[in-house]
């Protein structure tokens, strides 16, 4: 479940990302229609190619919208982690897109330059659109990196290069076409060819990067080492170990051993856990901390407590050797630590009413080493309550 924190972060990174969007809808829109039809008038195949790849853009903007609905979504029955992930399949499937533009690109290309007598002259007009084109390519990227480095979105930010990789394609088509003007006709098939290069070269670096946070590709190091330092700050945690992250979209789930103090309460271990993750989630963009307490150094080794006896063997021995209610008399705590067992008995004073039945009762306890070998040590205590008063929760507040 999502912090409050979270939830206003992605609250207003989906709302970044529809204004950003849309902008980058109606550029296209308008510039996927001028260059196909000058490039068409004009007998241009570079700046018709461009305009193409204009048309996937608009595509991949209306992929980019649905995405970023769906992965806003709370969590449910069937996606317990969220929806988060839609906007890396959409990350794929942009560079799926952009992979099948690219090849057509270069398949046209390439049948024009090997029948240069089939290369027509381009008329004046493709220059100038081609250079307007260029023009409202690198200002939509600048605009579109400047919001998705604002909210941090991953989707956002592969969306703007996309818009800077179609500046740079605009840049070698008015190149083509100036070449093609000047006489060296076979520069604008060229130029087309090199656009489709560019376009498949991108399509594969998102493609591959969406595959790979699929398989659960981990934080950089960098990210994990501030994770890593903020557990390390919280009080009582002895060390951080065997921790593991994946990504899920633009946040991360992560896993981790937390060594603590192997003699204290499990509420208490409880605390820290809760600390641990409610600080992580804080500080750091995670959907989710699961945290393992650790009572001993376990890091790179097998624990060989799984294989001592369980707490309702150990009772069961030492209830036929008290022969009476345990439980009445006796608060039991159980240390499993180094491979063996730890055994603390809490005496209430009452159940002992002369020093010899005392005696006795700590006799009985000591006697279960010769019985259960896996015991290394008993340790008895005394309870005595000094002082209770009323559930804390209820009392007013403190006096500032």
């Amino acid at each position: 479940m999502m912090s409050t924190a979270t939830a206003s972060e992605s609250e207003i990174k989906r709302q970044a990302a529809k204004r950003s969007t849309m902008v980058s809808v109606w550029v296209n829109l308008f510039l996927t229609i001028l260059q196909i039809i000058v490039g068409i008038f004009a007998k241009s195949q570079s700046l018709v190619a461009d305009g193409i790849h204009s048309l996937s853009d608009l595509l991949a903007d209306f992929v980019v919208l649905a995405a970023n609905r769906i992965s806003h979504r709370d969590a449910d029955d069937d996606h317990p982690y969220g929806h988060a992930r839609i906007e890396t399949a959409a990350s794929l499937v942009l560079g799926m897109l952009l992979l099948a533009v690219g090849a057509g690109m270069l398949w046209s290309a390439g049948v024009k330059i090997t029948e240069p007598e089939s290369i027509p002259d381009v008329s004046p007009i493709a220059l100038w659109v081609a250079l307007f084109t260029l023009v409202s390519k690198e200002g939509l990227f600048r605009y579109m990196l400047k919001i998705a480095q604002r909210v941090k979105s991953s989707m956002l930010v592969a969306n703007a290069w996309h818009a800077r990789s179609d500046a740079a394609s605009s840049l070698v088509v008015a190149m083509g076409i100036a070449g093609n003007l000047m006489g060296y006709t076979f520069l604008d098939p060229l130029a087309a060819a090199l656009v489709g290069f560019m376009v498949m070269r991108m399509g594969g670096k998102f493609s591959w990067d969406a595959i790979s946070d699929l398989i659960d590709r981990g934080l950089e190091e960098q990210e994990v080492q501030a994770i890593r330092e903020t557990l390390s700050e919280i009080p009582g945690v002895r060390d951080v170990h065997d921790m593991r992250t994946r990504r899920m979209g633009d946040y991360a789930l992560v896993d981790v051993h937390l060594l603590v103090d192997g003699r204290i309460s499990v509420s208490e271990g409880h605390h820290i856990a809760a600390t641990a993750r409610r600080r992580v989630m804080e500080q750091h963009r995670t959907l989710d901390v699961l945290v393992h307490i650790d009572p001993e150094d376990d890091h790179g080794h097998a624990t060989h407590t799984c294989a001592l006896p369980p707490r309702d063997r150990l009772m069961t021995v030492l209830q036929e050797m008290m022969g009476q209610d345990l439980s009445a008399r006796i608060q039991v705590q159980l240390h499993y630590l180094n491979g063996s067992i730890e055994l603390e008995a809490t005496l209430d004073p009452a159940s002992a009413r002369s020093p010899e039945e005392r005696q006795l009762i700590e006799q009985q306890l000591v006697d279960i080493i010769d019985h259960v070998r896996e015991i290394r040590s008993v340790r008895i205590l005394e309870s005595r309550l000094l002082v209770e008063r009323e559930d804390p929760r209820d009392l007013p507040p403190p006096h500032a």
